[in-house]
């Protein structure tokens, strides 16, 4: 079964941080597409490992990713 998931990708110091904010998980990498493809992998890991109950526990169902303005100074 295939899941659909959000990863939030983050330039850190020298590299790049991973996180899928609905499960809390994360990962990094020294490129955007190693970040992203160690967290798909540290993701499958989760799935493969927790139980039904720690799932259901640590899923957020819904997640919105946006944009907003604010007055700054």
């Amino acid at each position: 079964m295939n899941r659909q998931l959000t990863a939030i990708i983050e330039k850190e110091d020298d590299g790049y941080v991973a996180l899928c904010p609905e499960v809390d998980v994360a990962s990094q990498g020294d490129s955007v597409s190693e970040a992203r493809s160690n967290l798909r992998e540290a993701l499958e890991l989760f799935f493969e490992a927790a139980s039904e109950q720690e799932i259901g526990a640590r899923l957020h169902k819904e997640v919105y990713v946006t944009q907003l303005e604010v007055a700054v100074g």
